[in-house]
Formats: C-alpha cells, structure tokens, sequence
C-alpha cells in the first residue's frame, strides 16, 4: 500500500483559534473600523448589524460570521488564453514575481537603476519562464514615461510579456479605472475566466479608505476576484507583540471581507497579511522570525474560515540576493510551504522594497523548488523500503548498481539547475568562484534568451493607442 509520508506544520490548537478569533470580533464590535465612504457606512447601516458612529463603524458578530459564510472557498484562476491555472484556496501553494519597484538591480554588478519600460519586459518574461511562478505582480513602477501614465505603460508591458495570472496594483488609486478599461479594450470581458486579479490595501490601524472601497466596488462590478491584504509596522501602525498584530491585521481583513460581501454576497477575495516590524533606529520595516510564525497562524486562520489566503513572501530583504535575503525567503517559503497553501505573490524585491533583482528571482525559484521537495515528503512502503535489496546486498556491500538505484538516481536526490556539486579541488581548478557568480552568470543567460510572445507587438500596439487616446 502506498504511503505518503509527508511533514507537518501546526500551530494554533483548535482552542487557540477560537480565542483569536474572538479577539478579532471584540475589536470590530467593540473599537470598529474608520470607514471613509459615506455610500459605503449608508450601505453597512442598511444592514442593520452595525453601530455607527461617525466615521467609525462597529460590526456585529453575527454579521462578520455570515460574511464568512457568504465569500466562496475557491478561487479559480486562469491564464491570459483561457486555460485554468490554479485554483486558490484549495491549492498547493503558489509564488509570484514582484512588487512595485522603483529601482532595477542589474544582476552584474548589482548596480541600481530607475526602473523603466525594458525592466518591467525582462522581469514579466523571465517570471514567466521559471515554472514556479504562477502569477506576475506588477515588478516595478515604470518611471521613464511621463508620471502620471506609469502605471498605464507599466502594466500595459506586464500584459503583453505574460500569459500568467497577473497581480494587479497601482501607484495612484486613480488611475485603477483605466488600468482596467486599457485590459478590457485589449482582451474583453475580464470577470468570466479571470487572469487578472487586483490587489487593494487598507490603511493600519482599521482605516477603510476611501480609494480602495472605491477600487473594491469597481472590481465587483466586472466580476474580478481580488486580494485584500494588510501590511504591519509592529511597533508603529500595529502593536509590538505577535499576538496584538495578529489581532488587529485579523479584523482589519474580516472587516475588508464583510464589506465586500455586503457590496455583493458571493464576492471572491482573497486576504493576508504583510506581517513586518519597523526598527525604530533606522526607521525601516524588516521581517522578523516571528513575521514567518504570523503568516503561518494568518495561514491557519484563513483555513478555518475556509478562505483563500495571500500571504507573506517575505521579500524586501536584504542588499539583492545576499545571505540576508536568502535566510529570510529560506525560512519563510519553508514554513509556507507545509500549511494548506495560499498565494505568496511578492518575490525579487530588495533594498526595503525599493529595488527588485533577477539575481533574487532565479535564486528564490531554486528555494521554492527545495521547499516543495521538503514539503512533498516521501514515499513509505514495502516497494521503496527496498528490503530484498538490503537482503541481497547484506552488510559490506554497496547499492551502486541495485535496481532502485537505477530506476531512481536521475530523481531520487535534488540536483541544482544553478549550483554545481564540486570538490575542493575541481572548485581550485575553476578559480574559486563564488556562488554568487555562477547565480550571476545564469541570471544573465537567461535574460539574455526571453523572446517576446507572439502577439507582443500586437498587444503594444493597441495599448499605447489606448494610452495616447486618454
């Protein structure tokens, strides 16, 4: 009988989940949510589950918990052609390329540049060129265009380059509408077998602003599943403890999730966290350790609400692709990997977000390759305990040559598409490279070998008159 044997990450007991849970509706019902949409608190009111006060809106339990009930389970997800791609919620886990970068880090020297419309091309293709990447988020903010359409000629190049789900966000709230309007006049209808899915923000602590309820209703309107996801600053626009800034980021995405199911039952959403502390010295937001436990207990949290989750990829990290950037992707893509599964869609950026760097996306995909293998455990039966072999070969002998080597040595260990296995003396004879060169050396090959689809040009066309046309 085949058994797999696979490794298992738990960490909130069943009563543990309650009590937080608990937590989340004493503070929605008890502190509430600054709602900055005078339609949306007329909406909200009309329910009749909530208190307001002003600006401040204090939900109901019973309210949140049918909203719960309300969102679907599943996300499917689907490329640009049509064909399915994933299914959030009851998936493996899933990784994207991105964030919203404002530099480009070459991968020779590491050298920083502002991040323009060739970046946006090279990172969109060589995402889409690694299997382990299921969605492309939008890798930079495209600044050699004129400001006010870097978002337009941005996403407009992430289109074209990818036929992968795309992660959608916007520098300005404003320019959100036409961002959508341009993927419709280039594609059509885009709610009936989504690729695209939109990312919104709320402002911590509690604040629904009035930009992204707009957003919100502009992607139920089309159909659009989306992403609501909150980023912390513990110390700062969340408390310092893990539990308090579980809390709160908790009721800020039950909150997100009960106004999008009273915008319009049935809404897809997806929600998560950015779990991030803020370093009072430097002034910067970090990943800590314990970031990689909340994203795990926001993961189980979202399992017990049967909600797909989009959690922490812990990007951000690091100088590019340093020891400091591989520990925390490492440890964090680990621990993800082994809860039910959701969506990291952030992955490259360095430099505190500022930059983004191929080195990192090609480094991290040989990550999550490792993660998956680790996570996928193996197989215990009577078959690969292989006890005729150990019979047959006895003590003193070897297995170089016994059939379940044969059958599995192409497989049965992990072999770096990056990283040769060498000697002390072969690594004498090839100069002492680092293992930062030959990342180097193959980033750059790759790039170097990413041809446009074959309708870019089409593609580029119909959006940069779409763009003049505004």
């Amino acid at each position: 009988m085949m058994n797999n044997v696979r490794p298992q990450l738990k960490m909130l007991s069943e009563d543990q989940i309650q009590q937080v849970h608990q937590y989340v509706l004493r503070i929605l019902s008890e502190t509430g949510v600054r709602v900055v949409s005078p339609s949306v608190i007329e909406m909200l009111g009309k329910t009749g589950q909530v208190e307001v006060q002003g600006r401040t809106v204090k939900i109901s339990p019973e309210l949140i918990e049918q909203s719960i009930q309300s969102a679907p389970p599943v996300i499917q997800m689907y490329d640009r052609r049509g064909n399915p791609s994933f299914r959030l919620g009851d998936d493996r886990l899933r990784f994207g390329v991105g964030v919203t970068a404002l530099y480009y880090q070459e991968p020779v020297g590491d050298n920083l540049e502002l991040f323009q419309r060739r970046h946006m091309r090279a990172m969109t293709r060589l995402g889409s060129s690694l299997p382990h990447y299921d969605v492309i988020s939008t890798p930079g903010i495209v600044r050699d265009v004129p400001e006010e359409l870097g978002d337009l000629y941005g996403n407009l190049e992430m289109f074209a380059n990818t036929s992968k789900t795309m992660v959608v966000l916007t520098s300005d709230e404003n320019k959100f509408l036409p961002l959508i309007n341009m993927f419709e006049h280039l594609h059509g209808e885009l709610g009936e077998k989504p690729f695209v899915l939109p990312y919104f923000n709320p402002i911590s602590p509690l604040v629904m602003d009035s930009g992204t309820l707009l957003k919100m209703e502009m992607a139920i309107e089309r159909g659009l599943p989306f992403i609501f996801s909150n980023f912390s600053m513990a110390g700062a626009s969340t408390p310092l403890t893990p539990a308090g800034t579980l809390a709160i980021l908790l009721a800020e995405l039950l909150a997100g999730l009960t106004i999008s199911q009273v915008m319009k039952p049935g809404t897809p959403i997806a929600v998560g966290m950015l779990p991030s502390y803020f370093d009072m010295q430097t002034m910067l937001n970090f990943y800590d350790p314990q970031s990689v436990l909340l994203n795990v207990a926001c993961a189980e949290m979202m399992a017990h609400y049967k909600l797909p989750h989009c959690g922490a990829s812990c990007s951000g990290m690091g100088w590019g692709m340093d020891l400091i950037a591989a520990d925390t992707y490492g440890m964090n893509f680990l621990t993800y990997a082994l809860t039910k599964g959701g969506l990291a869609p952030f992955i490259g950026d360095g430099l505190a977000g500022k930059s983004i760097s191929p080195c990192t996306v090609v480094h991290a995909h040989e990550i999550i390759d490792q993660a998956f293998r680790f996570a996928n455990g193996f197989q215990l039966d009577d078959a690969q305990a292989a006890l005729d072999e150990i019979a047959k070969v006895g003590p003193g002998g070897d297995f170089l040559s016994s059939p379940s080597t044969r059958r599995n040595y192409k497989t049965g260990y992990y072999k770096s598409p990056l990283y040769p296995r060498w000697n002390m003396e072969k690594w004498q004879a090839e100069g002492q490279p680092e293992a930062r060169d030959l990342l180097r050396e193959k980033t750059q090959a790759l790039l170097q070998d990413l041809p446009a689809p074959d309708d870019y040009d089409v593609l580029i066309g119909k959006g940069e008159e779409y763009i003049n046309s505004l």
